[in-house]
């Protein structure tokens, strides 16, 4: 890879791909990471769709609701949170919710979704572990990010990788390029400005792990303003920042 820019460039929208996937490990994890940026996407006519891999389960912290309900409340959630976001396409892959590994069963689940989806883009969480941003490192996260990166390259495109897609119809796919939320290395802004509304609406969605979202705006406003600032942008503006890896 080449070395990376000393800032971050921003996305003008020039290169828009017709289609994004985004692949995470939990319901809400594009919302906080990257809502900004889809919105943004979907306002400028990209088609996006979800890949979420657990089942959620893990997720709240009320002890009446049982994990079976919890999985089915987060799953509508999302699809409220993508709805907000024009965002249709949500596929729940159903991995267990806080044991989470990048296996090969993981990696030929979310190839599958690839060759479905056939996206010019894929974004997804890092696999490496933030230090400092602990919590953007859940170890789910880091197997979501390892399994798609995986699945991006070599297993979507490889027709010898997982035989039994080929048997369902899938045919491979090559992705061109990789996005990764949530990395110490980011070399790509987008200004989410404008989406900033829509962004806090889709993660107020989410009421069994955010409640009235309350403290959504002033810590929003402190991650998106400082992604802005590194880019260069003009104070006041918002953004959110992804490391991109050319993969085609």
């Amino acid at each position: 890879m080449a070395d990376l820019p000393d800032r971050p460039t921003v996305d003008d929208g020039t290169a828009d791909p017709a289609r994004v996937l985004v692949v995470t490990a939990h319901p809400d994890d594009v919302d906080f990471g990257a809502a900004g940026s889809v919105a943004t996407w979907t306002a400028r006519g990209v088609e996006v769709a979800y890949c979420v891999v657990t089942d959620g389960a893990a997720g709240g912290s009320d002890p009446a609701v049982s994990r079976t309900e919890m999985a089915s409340i987060r799953q509508e959630e999302q699809r409220a949170a993508a709805r907000a976001l024009g965002v249709a396409d949500v596929t729940f892959l159903g991995h267990p919710d806080g044991r989470l590994e990048s296996s090969l069963d993981l990696r030929r689940d979310i190839a599958a979704v690839i060759r479905r989806v056939r996206p010019d883009r894929v974004l997804t969480q890092s696999p490496e572990r933030n230090w400092s941003r602990i919590y953007a490192s859940h170890p789910d996260h880091l197997a979501a990010g390892e399994a798609t990166a995986c699945a991006v390259y070599p297993d979507a495109r490889n027709p010898f990788a997982f035989p039994e897609l080929l048997e369902q119809g899938l045919e491979p796919h090559t992705v061109p390029e990789l996005w990764i939320m949530a990395s110490e290395r980011a070399n790509r802004v987008v200004d989410a400005t404008d989406a900033f509304e829509r962004k806090l609406a889709a993660l107020r969605c989410h009421t069994s792990q955010v409640g009235g979202g309350e403290h959504l705006d002033g810590l929003l406003r402190a991650w998106m303003s400082g992604a802005a600032r590194d880019a260069g942008l003009p104070e006041g503006r918002l953004a959110e920042a992804f490391l991109v890896v050319e993969t085609g």
